[in-house]
């Protein structure tokens, strides 16, 4: 018997051949979505953030005034300054000019240290190079010592050295123009509106900071890029800059051009962001000081709504998910008012203190620290992680709030008032809330009665449909697939909780029926881990009662279920528009566009015929003339149009439905919508509808 060979480490396949190094910038082009979030919309935008971020921490360390962005031809944007302009002398540790080390080395730059930033934004030094690694050209130039340096890249690799290309007696800057590489991106489509909101809010973030934005994406691209070379200016640019020179703060408009410059700060950021509420004190709470090197800035207001934002930020960046300076905001914000509210006997010995949510609903505030060493929870600083944040900005604001209630009286009244209302409405609620949690436990954690739930107990595996009508939900609960999917038929509207508190929404038999269904609770009971189903799909009817009750419960959702929406459980079914039918086959179409793909397909096989005509008509719609023939096409109005078959064949068989998940990527903008459309004041509805009504194509009356 042949001796066994005994494996060595050598032998077992894994050895120093299969460590790969990367060089370069290489990782950022292998791995980009560890240094922008992901290669999507998302991560194309953040390009444009890193390197305005490092513009803004020019402005933060007092030596720049000045930030144009502008979109260009061909998909190229530009960012120029009026900073110091980046070092082009050679580097002592890279024997490269210190431009070319800044824009093709990770981990370079002046925010590492030598006392160029006292504080940063931006990827710690890496921004300017992920930037130029994940763009297929990219231009730098550079303003300074009286002449004019450029060097240009191609995903990231100098073409030329560090070029002299002519004298310059203007003031001091840099210019970094960069073409997102389509190997990286697949979808390079730039929104100007999320542009000009995140241009917005870094102004109002950096008091007294100019920022200008160009849309010349429709321009020849010589033209565009001569408003910037040499210095030269556009008139349209000294039109925004004159416009905006003529207030002491606001924003201006020109063409194409926007600017924004507020001498307030974050004070006119919730000015801004209250601007379609309305107010319950006059008077904007202000703090701003510096605490062992942090820089700490709050700014709040209450309002009558009965929702309430908060916004933070590190060092210009948003924390989307708070951290310790949030946490350190709320802990004095609920102490301080406690505390005055004992003192003058707003609060009885007898009662209860004020909870932080008390005291949040109605407000809008926004808290900003400025630190040197910020630690960020994740690549896309979502969450700020320094302890010393929290001890910080509860010292800032709990010595300012003080002060604040003492001098403003009449405001510390109002906003004490709008506390205790809070207060007790949300006991009424637990009482409410409690009542509803315990009716479901004394049923034998029976579900509501026209339930009718799948029979798998594995929530991964299970959906729940919420579907407008008994109608639709009989047809629903026959064609579905007992397993996995389940049915609660909603009746009529719900309430419009927009309009109304958590106590009197839970009078809502709907409502109760679909918390019991859910089985996560509501409001600070709510825990997600309890989910019933991973999968709530909306399935209403596709005319105006069947939009109106898919808001109303999106509405529901996004108040009181947001972990819900965050957690990628929320749908919308898409119910298709038309039954295509020729002979015995049947084809079914989700747009317009579909509709006429089938056709097309159908015209190919059958002789010329008019076509005939079935199903509901929208009043004034031209009847169908498609010359095939043998067709016929139904236009389906409604869900229970559709027996069960067709609805499952259709729309919940998940090898052949269509869904949209629900997802909110800017809360504020979210918000401010559901106020808009399902809030009391008219006029702003009838503006939004107005503005909007041009892009409606099919709408059912």
């Amino acid at each position: 018997m042949p001796k066994e060979k005994k494996q060595t480490n050598n032998d077992n396949g894994y050895s120093a051949k299969d460590i790969f190094v990367l060089e370069g910038l290489d990782p950022v082009r292998k791995r980009p979505g560890m240094y922008i979030g992901s290669t999507g919309t998302s991560g194309l935008h953040h390009l444009i953030w890193e390197v305005v971020n490092n513009s803004i921490d020019e402005a933060m360390a007092g030596f720049c005034t000045d930030v144009e962005v502008a979109l260009l031809p061909d998909n190229k944007v530009l960012v120029r300054d009026n900073g110091r302009g980046i070092p082009v002398d050679k580097h002592k540790q890279t024997g490269k000019s210190a431009l070319e080390t800044i824009m093709t080395t990770l981990h370079a730059g002046g925010k590492f240290g030598g006392g160029s930033y006292k504080v940063s934004g931006g990827l710690h030094g890496v921004g300017a190079s992920v930037v130029n690694a994940l763009s297929a050209w990219s231009r730098a130039e550079v303003y300074r010592d009286g002449f004019i340096f450029a060097q240009e890249y191609k995903r990231g690799i100098p073409q030329t050295e560090v070029k002299k290309i002519g004298k310059w007696d203007g003031p001091t800057g840099t210019t970094i123009i960069f073409q997102p590489d389509p190997e990286i991106f697949k979808e390079i489509k730039f929104s100007y509106k999320e542009i000009l909101e995140y241009l917005r809010r870094q102004a109002y973030l950096n008091k007294g900071i100019k920022i200008i934005t160009h849309d010349w994406r429709q321009l020849p691209e010589k033209e565009a890029i001569s408003y910037f070379q040499l210095g030269h200016k556009a008139k349209t640019i000294k039109a925004v800059k004159e416009d905006l020179g003529k207030k002491p703060e606001g924003e201006a408009l020109i063409s194409n051009s926007y600017a924004f410059y507020f001498e307030g700060g974050i004070v006119s950021y919730v000015a801004f962001l209250n601007q379609r509420e309305k107010p319950k004190h006059q008077n904007i709470f202000y703090a701003q000081k510096e605490h062992e090197e942090m820089v700490v800035e709050v700014a709040f207001q209450y309002s009558e709504d009965i929702s309430g934002l908060e916004l933070s930020f590190a060092n210009n960046i948003i924390t989307a998910e708070g951290g310790m300076h949030l946490t350190g905001f709320r802990t004095a914000l609920t102490r301080e008012l406690n505390d005055y509210a004992r003192k003058n006997n707003f609060l009885k010995s007898s009662e209860e203190n004020l909870t932080g949510e008390d005291v949040r609903e109605g407000l809008t505030a926004v808290i900003s620290v400025k630190i040197a060493e910020p630690q960020f929870e994740g690549q896309t600083k979502a969450k700020l992680g320094n302890p010393e944040a929290r001890s910080a900005v509860d010292l800032v604001v709990a010595n300012a709030l003080e002060e604040f209630l003492e001098k403003n009286p009449g405001d510390a009244r109002d906003i004490l008032g709008k506390c205790l209302l809070a207060s007790k409405a949300r006991q009424a609620a637990k009482a409410a809330r409690d009542t509803v949690i315990r009716k479901g436990v004394l049923d034998g954690l029976a579900l509501p009665g026209k339930l009718a739930d799948c029979s798998s107990r594995k929530p991964e595996e299970c959906e729940l449909y919420l579907v407008e009508g008994d109608s639709a939900g009989g047809s629903a609960k026959q064609g579905r697939s007992r397993k996995f999917q389940a049915i609660l038929p909603l009746k009529g509207k719900i309430l419009n909780v927009e309009k109304a508190r958590l106590d009197k929404a839970l009078s809502s038999k709907e409502i109760k029926s679909l918390i019991i269904a859910l089985g996560t609770a509501i409001a600070d009971t709510f825990d997600l881990s309890k989910l019933r189903y991973h999968r709530i799909i909306i399935m209403t009817d596709a005319d105006v009662d069947g939009s109106h009750i898919r808001t109303l419960l999106l509405t529901l959702f996004f108040r009181y279920f947001p972990e819900i929406i965050q957690g990628n459980h929320l749908y919308i079914a898409q119910p298709p528009l038309y039954q295509v039918k020729q002979g015995k086959k049947i084809e079914y179409a989700y747009t317009e566009a579909d509709k006429q793909e089938i056709l097309g397909e159908f015209k190919k096989q059958a002789p010329a015929k008019k076509t005939k005509v079935t199903g509901k008509a929208e009043e004034g719609e031209p009847a169908e003339e498609v010359n095939i023939s043998g067709v016929s096409i139904q236009r389906y109005k409604g869900l229970g149009e559709m027996n069960p078959q067709q609805l499952w064949d259709t729309t919940m068989n998940p090898e052949n439905r269509m869904m949209k998940q629900v997802n909110i990527q800017d809360a504020k903008q979210a918000d401010e919508v559901f106020d808009i459309l399902m809030g009391n004041d008219v006029g702003p509805r009838r503006r939004f509808i107005q503005s909007r009504a041009k892009a409606v194509k099919n709408l059912d009356i």
